[in-house]
């Protein structure tokens, strides 16, 4: 990998200061810098050393030389779901995404969003919020960013409404590729992130597929909202072959799906997310979406059956005058304690700690095919721990038991 001098001399380190953003690649006027795989499957900027002519706008958009400003004002949480049963159904959690977009984007307007074809996830862009269905389910993976900055200011610089969403580093690659300027009709939204996960570890999937079943995998949905189950975080996974019209899914529950195992170890996860310079509760974004975690403990009245219900962070006066109009129009739900939310959100109070087996890992799984590597790393669950889950419930259901019988008595 070859990086402009000017970059080298500054010190920077491409793996563990990278988040693969691709700011630089969309300021370059000269188009001499690329996103290059890794062996890991991770992407980093390359540069064609004869067309760099070193003048430093790579420079001046990368988020790990220049600080990208965080929003330090006291946040308003809320919590909720969609008052949109099918929205809701479609979604990872409560639905909040769509809520914003339904309130943000009341004309001329654009929306960002990661969107999942097979096992390739990129980033682009809809103008009708009908459309915005591809945007919904949560990816575990990190999406191609390609040329979305560009685009997002250019709709901007047209006057048009703009609604970006995407993980932190992303909306930091976004804010710093725009120099920092505010623009009034923009709203970012980011996803509360653990971590991103190798791609290698789906595509050995997808190898395993490929040999038993003679097919590929055409969606793969994390955490599948089954109506037949008490917990709806199952992996579904679509697979097809035209040839020979095979067709058929795979489900993994979620306390013996070894994705999770996996990547909740912190064994896969890319370089920069140990270091992640995010993982505070100032946050990038207007808004912060994530799952409401310990609703069972602090706010059992948004449980909603375990339906899905989401967090709204709002860190911007912009993303709270949002945020509470869509509790006033299009989402059911509450402002909740702040503190209370951030106490169950780790991913906005720390890093994430890297896996002292990680190496080892990495290299097992560019080696080893997925039944070897699941075999060796994924933990299995003690029947103590099944027990508990499948026979008395999870917290969650236990807690929506209690407050029915709360209810009841009233």
């Amino acid at each position: 990998m070859s990086v402009p001098k000017n970059i080298l001399e500054s010190g920077f380190d491409t793996k563990s200061q990278c988040c693969g953003c691709g700011a630089c690649v969309q300021v370059c006027a000269k188009n001499a810098i690329r996103m290059q795989e890794d062996d890991e499957g991770f992407l980093y900027p390359v540069v064609d050393t004869d067309l760099c002519v070193e003048c430093g706008l790579c420079e001046s958009v990368c988020q790990y030389i220049v600080s990208v400003g965080k929003n330090t004002a006291l946040q308003h949480a809320y919590g909720g779901h969609i008052n949109d049963a099918d929205v809701l159904n479609e979604s990872t959690s409560g639905g909040a995404f769509s809520a914003i977009a339904d309130v943000w984007c009341d004309e001329n307007y654009v929306i960002f969003g990661a969107e999942a074809d097979g096992l390739k996830i990129r980033h682009s862009f809809v103008t009708d919020k009908n459309e915005i269905g591809k945007f919904r389910r949560s990816k575990y993976s990190q999406s191609v960013i390609g040329d979305s900055f560009k685009e997002c200011k250019n709709f901007l610089n047209d006057g048009k409404k703009v609604l970006f969403s995407g993980t932190p580093c992303q909306i930091a690659g976004l804010k710093s590729f725009l120099k920092g300027k505010d623009y009034d009709n923009l709203l970012t939204v980011e996803v509360i992130c653990e971590g991103v996960p190798s791609p290698l570890f789906v595509r050995k999937l997808d190898e395993k597929i490929q040999k038993e079943k003679k097919s590929s995998i055409i969606s793969l949905d994390y955490r599948y909202k089954d109506s037949d189950r008490w917990d709806y975080q199952v992996m579904n996974i679509s697979y097809s072959s035209t040839g020979n019209s095979i067709n058929g899914t795979i489900k993994y529950d979620r306390w013996l799906n070894p994705f999770w195992s996996i990547w909740l170890a912190h064994l896969m996860s890319r370089p920069s997310c140990y270091k992640c310079p995010y993982t505070t509760f100032n946050r990038v974004a207007d808004i912060s979406l994530g799952d409401l975690w310990g609703a069972y403990a602090f706010c059992p009245d948004l449980y909603n059956k375990n339906k899905g219900a989401s967090l709204i962070i709002a860190n911007t006066d912009k993303g709270k005058k949002i945020a509470q109009n869509t509790l006033k129009t299009v989402f059911i739900g509450r402002e909740i304690e702040f503190a209370q939310a951030l106490k169950y959100q780790s991913p906005m109070r720390k890093n994430i700690d890297i896996n002292p087996k990680r190496d080892d890992f990495m290299q097992d799984l560019k080696a080893m095919d997925y039944d070897t590597i699941c075999k060796k790393y994924a933990k299995r669950k003690s029947l103590k721990f099944l027990f508990s889950k499948y026979i008395l419930g999870t917290y969650r259901q236990r807690a929506w038991w209690k407050n029915i019988k709360r209810q009841l008595k009233k």
